[in-house]
């Protein structure tokens, strides 16, 4: 009996000796990204040699993330969404590689985020070919997309974000054979994926009715709001031709943004109401523009309508805080994120009842059918001309805004990554 149990205390200290090699082992060949044959594995090597897993870093992950929305002039959702993630990554030290073009720009501050252009003109190249092939060489374990699509041979599991399906088809555009091909390969994409993220409940009813997916594998995680907008931000410095009070919206001049009726809409409201406060369009393309400047011709609101340009990430929380009310009425959105950017400056909002703004607002603001500029321009004027509400909507506004930080939103994204990296495929 006793030389059993000595036998069985040496065969114990052999496997634990064994499995703290293993370790040392796996601990030692983390950094693979310091081959020296490859750039964006120089610019690892120091951030690789970062905090131990005790200090909060998740031992493994190395996370690739499809980068080509971080170009300048570029303001959208997609791209917020996409910077919060690689804040996330650093705070937490994560080694992270940004795959994008020739035109994508990183934040070069953040400790352990490298970026990698990759050549190819043609989107499905790009996508299926040089992406996974950068992915296998920089040994990451697990990529997150910011879109509906990825990389179908990735040699890692790929997280997709699905922040709403009207790429598809809107209230607006006809397409028939161009949406039906987009959805055959947004089903396809979904399949392969090891998991999907979408901004809203709204949005996962969406994507599970239309793309044929099992909710279960559809994680709602809100944007989050960026530092800048964490606190009621003083007026910015005045822009030309903005009055000193204006009804503000910010976004693209889509078909979806249902822009003709927020004009009709705008000219609806009592003259007084219109000559106290223009009507600030920011954001926008040019394709869209001219049919509005059309139309607010034929409205006979012209002189009243600004239409700002692209703003600079650092002035529109001053837009939004110098605005007596923001004003969102698209016809269909995935998530909102003006609208919360605005309450988060302590602006008022108005936004339709389409898509999940009514979730996101809930009752911090007001809400008017989309199809109707009579109820829309009610809502506006109900904000404009009542000191009282406006007080009450800023006070539950802050309160709802406070909800999305980047730890509740950002953190969130990187423990699915980290779930989905550590699982078997």
């Amino acid at each position: 009996m006793g030389l059993r149990h000595a036998a069985a205390r040496r065969l114990r200290a052999r496997a634990h000796h064994a499995l703290l090699a293993r370790h040392a082992v796996r601990r030692a060949s983390l950094p693979r990204l310091r081959d020296p044959r490859l750039p964006v594995r120089r610019l690892l090597r120091d951030d690789l040699q970062g905090p131990e897993a005790g200090d909060g870093v998740t031992l493994g992950v190395r996370l690739g993330v499809d980068g080509r929305e971080l170009r300048p002039g570029v303001r959208t959702g997609i791209r917020r969404y996409v910077t919060e993630v690689l804040r996330a990554a650093s705070r937490a030290g994560w080694p992270c590689v940004v795959y994008g073009d020739a035109s994508t720009v990183v934040d070069e501050t953040l400790p352990g985020v490298a970026t990698r252009v990759l050549a190819g003109r043609l989107t499905q190249v790009w996508d299926q070919v040089r992406l996974p092939r950068a992915l296998r060489e920089d040994g990451a374990t697990v990529f997150l997309s910011p879109y509906y699509k990825g990389p179908l041979a990735a040699p890692c599991p790929v997280v997709l974000t699905i922040h709403d399906l009207f790429f598809i088809g809107y209230p607006g555009r006809r397409r028939r054979l161009h949406d039906a091909t987009l959805i055959r390969l947004a089903r396809l994409y979904a399949r392969r994926a090891a998991a999907i993220v979408t901004d809203s409940e709204h949005s996962r009813r969406e994507i599970a009715a239309r793309l044929g997916i099992d909710p279960a594998r559809v994680t709602v995680i809100p944007v989050a709001l960026g530092p800048e907008f964490r606190a009621p931000a003083p007026p910015g410095p005045g822009r030309d031709g903005i009055a000193s009070s204006y009804i503000l919206y910010v976004g693209n001049f889509r078909p979806h943004k249902n822009l003709p009726r927020l004009l009709a809409a705008y000219a609806a409201l009592p003259a007084a109401l219109r000559a106290a406060h223009a009507l600030v369009l920011a954001g926008g393309d040019r394709a869209g523009r001219a049919l509005l400047e059309a139309r607010a011709r034929e409205l006979g609101v012209a002189d009243r309508v600004v239409f700002a340009g692209l703003v600079a990430d650092r002035d529109l929380p001053g837009l939004y805080a110098g605005a007596t009310v923001a004003v969102l009425p698209s016809l269909e959105e995935g998530f909102g994120l003006p609208a919360l950017e605005a309450m988060a400056c302590g602006t008022p909002v108005v936004v339709s009842n389409r898509g999940a703004l009514p979730e996101l607002v809930a009752d911090a603001g007001l809400v008017a059918d989309a199809a109707r500029p009579e109820e829309i321009a009610g809502a506006l004027a109900r904000v404009l001309a009542d000191g009282g509400l406006r007080a009450e909507l800023r006070r539950r506004g802050l309160a709802r805004a406070s909800l999305y930080t980047a730890d509740r939103t950002a953190g969130r994204v990187l423990e699915l990554l980290a779930r989905v990296a550590g699982s078997p495929r």
